[in-house]
């Protein structure tokens, strides 16, 4: 099984368009080979490319930035001696600058198959960024951790932000090479695009569903610690919008459900089990207790639920995370009336909307939740059609 940047260094073939040219790398500390050689040095050690920058997208480069809006500066890479352009700084989009330093970009970040997951937007915006200028974009494709599942509301008109790309749902299926076709069909893109494959990714086979065994996990940002996150989250990464720790300042963090010390877990679980029990399929869901080292709760004790979507408990097509975090919230909600779960702070750079309704690209999960006489049946009707569209609008971009 081979990765995108795995082929594009074994065959010369593949390489040969990108004789003579200016080459620049969008990478972050999981762009590494099978060899766990991160791609910037495997590029520089090519005689036949040439390396002119690199840029590096949220958390930067090196993946030293932990959480959300803090941004990472420009730098002259020391061994290479090449401009390290950030696109979580100054900008989120490449400037002409920026721009003007390569012919070719090759993208090769690994992504958690989540609109959230910025780095898909990254992409995109670099895309735009490429519209009309004769450069090309490749995307070096890598698996989608969260497999082909589709869950979760399309996002709205006017609810575009850098965590939402674009009308998909919150987990859409696709690797980020597919995902760069559609961009490229949807917004009418005039851009050379292009896509180095996989060799032998197998999406539905177990027990990785997306994630071969044959390769280790590494951090694509630093609270992507593990698989299991990147299963879950599409459902936890939720409650970045919420007053609930998601388990920041600890070793697992968005792994959980919630963590607050004045929830008790064991009784929002029992009222999950009686609201919704087919929502809690495909994973085991286990009491935890965590005191966060910093962000929310520091340093106080917090009753926790724990998910795990993975070994014996996983059910590739029975979990949905989405749907579990959202039953999670309501449980709260339907147990502590007055609870504070929605946090009100600046999200991605969204300063008018509540970082809930940003996540989730509108209204309609949080106000379900908040609806004293919602059923579970009131949230399938709002999603399940816009998940079946995107199977349907997905078909034509799949590679594998």
């Amino acid at each position: 099984m081979k990765f995108g940047i795995d082929r594009l260094l074994a065959d010369p073939n593949l390489r040969a368009p990108l004789a003579g040219k200016r080459v620049a790398l969008v990478a972050h500390p999981a762009s590494v080979t099978e060899g766990l050689v991160h791609s910037l040095d495997a590029l520089a050690a090519c005689p036949d490319i040439a390396l002119s920058a690199a840029f590096g997208p949220q958390h930067g480069l090196k993946g030293d930035k932990q959480d959300n809006m803090v941004e990472t500066e420009d730098f002259i890479d020391p061994a290479l001696g090449i401009p390290v352009f950030s696109l979580y700084g100054e900008v989120r989009r490449p400037s002409a600058r920026m721009m003007d330093s390569a012919d070719v970009f090759l993208f090769d970040l690994q992504d958690l198959g989540c609109r959230i997951y910025t780095f898909v937007t990254t992409l995109l915006y670099l895309l735009e960024a490429a519209g009309g200028t004769g450069k090309a974009v490749w995307v070096l494709d890598r698996p989608n951790p969260a497999g082909r599942p589709v869950e979760g509301t399309t996002l709205l008109p006017g609810w575009e932000s850098f965590v939402g790309a674009g009308p998909m749902p919150m987990r859409h299926g696709l690797t980020l090479g597919e995902m760069g076709a559609w961009f490229v069909d949807h917004f009418n893109l005039d851009v050379d695009y292009r896509v180095v494959a996989m060799e032998g990714w197998q999406p539905e086979s177990g027990p990785g569903f997306g994630w071969p065994e044959s390769r280790i996990w590494i951090n694509p940002s630093p609270n992507a610690a593990s698989l299991n996150m990147a299963r879950a989250y599409a459902g936890t990464v939720m409650i970045e919008g919420a007053t609930l720790s998601e388990g920041r300042g600890t070793t697992r963090p968005l792994e959980v459900l919630f963590g607050a010390p004045d929830v008790d877990a064991n009784a929002v679980l029992a009222e999950m089990k009686r609201f919704a029990p087919q929502w809690l399929a495909g994973c085991a869901i286990r009491e935890c207790w965590f005191e966060p080292t910093f962000h929310k709760h520091a340093k106080t004790l917090c009753s926790a639920l724990m998910v795990h979507a993975e070994g014996g408990f996983y059910d590739h097509h029975a979990f949905r995370p989405w749907r579990l975090q959202a039953l999670a919230f309501k449980a709260i909600r339907r147990l502590y009336p007055d609870y504070p779960i929605w946090r009100d702070f600046p999200y991605e750079y969204v300063f008018d909307k509540l970082a809930i309704d940003v996540i989730n690209g509108g209204t309609a999960l949080r106000e379900w939740v908040d609806d004293a006489g919602s059923v579970p049946a009131d949230l399938d009707a709002i999603a399940g059609p816009d998940e079946a569209r995107w199977l349907e609008t997905r078909k034509p971009y799949l590679l594998y």
